[in-house]
């Protein structure tokens, strides 16, 4: 006798499909009007989600019934790659993985979900990778780069001191508006994640650049045109993402610091800079607007680092014969 064979209903699985978007939807709604998470955030959710709800309808699986085995099937499938997909690195499953973790805790929350197939769920070991730092000297040079008075030099020069003077993400930069800076008291709101402000210090060098920015560089961009951000591009409007990253990876090409920048690589300079110099951890945490101090604390090993070669560079009798 030949073996059964197993069909899937395919208007089922129009009705599984349809649910799980409808599940989704609300679960996005969830994290913007009530965790206020960024549109970034909210897009990397919605397409994380989007690859599970496609594999639950290639296997015909509900996500309200899914199991741990069925869950753990699917994380396997993405750390060791299934078929034509390539497997995914550690990093990348954590992230997805934490998405999941996110939606069925939502799930449990309004009691959709008896059982929370994510419990327990074992994700391969992410391996500490840290970031890439430029010692006092490279920034020095990295700052010295924009030469001149130009409106694009006094603009460059103003970004690359306030990056570094107050440890700002790429997204916080391009975000900063006129009514944000206050030359006078020596401060900067920054917007971070989420939307949530901090208040900055701002250096004796970053104000003394906003300052010649303002005066004989962003009134030429402007063109006459009133625009609220602080940093424009050359036909007067707020700097892109993009236009952002082509202006510090062209100076650090300038200093031949091209293979050592990131873009990233100032805010992580900074905060290894002043804890190196002894600056309190909490403060740091505070000005780069983490919410964790566990994700501030990479630094304090790049602090060690520093100290260790300083030591064994200047202790008469560190080094053995």
């Amino acid at each position: 006798m030949p073996p059964a064979t197993v069909t899937s209903d395919p208007v089922a699985s129009q009705l599984d499909g349809a649910r799980f978007e409808s599940l989704l939807l609300e679960f996005l709604a969830y994290l913007e009007m009530e965790r206020g998470l960024s549109r970034n955030t909210l897009n990397a959710y919605r397409t994380d989600l989007l690859q599970f709800g496609d594999y639950l309808e290639e296997k015909d699986l509900d996500a309200l019934t899914l199991g741990p085995t069925g869950m753990a099937e699917y994380v396997a499938d993405l750390t060791e790659g299934q078929g034509e997909a390539p497997r995914l690195a550690p990093a990348t499953v954590h992230r997805k993985t934490a998405a999941l973790r996110s939606f069925y805790k939502h799930l449990r929350r309004e009691d959709l979900v008896v059982e929370d197939p994510t419990a327990g769920l074992a994700t391969p070991r992410r391996s500490k990778k840290l970031p890439k730092v430029l010692n006092q000297a490279e920034v020095t040079r990295l700052l010295a780069t924009p030469a001149g008075n130009s409106p694009h030099a006094c603009r460059d020069r103003a970004i690359l001191e306030v990056m570094y003077a107050c440890g700002l993400r790429a997204s916080e930069v391009i975000g900063l508006e006129m009514t944000d800076i206050d030359t006078f008291e020596g401060m900067l709101r920054a917007r971070g994640k989420g939307s949530k402000e901090r208040i900055v210090p701002l250096g004796r060098q970053a104000i003394h650049a906003i300052e010649g920015y303002l005066r004989s560089g962003r009134p030429e961009l402007a063109k006459g045109r009133s625009e609220k951000a602080l940093f424009l591009n050359f036909r007067g409007r707020a700097l892109t993402r993009q236009g952002l990253y082509k202006i510090v990876q062209g100076h650090a090409r300038s200093a031949g610091l091209e293979d050592r920048m990131s873009p990233h690589t100032l805010r992580h300079s900074f905060a290894t800079h002043l804890l190196a110099g002894g600056c309190d951890l909490r403060a740091v945490q505070e000005m780069l607007g983490h919410a964790d101090v566990a994700t501030t604390q990479m630094y304090t090993h790049l602090s060690g680092q520093q100290l260790r070669s300083v030591y064994y560079a200047a202790h008469p009798r560190a080094q053995t014969s």
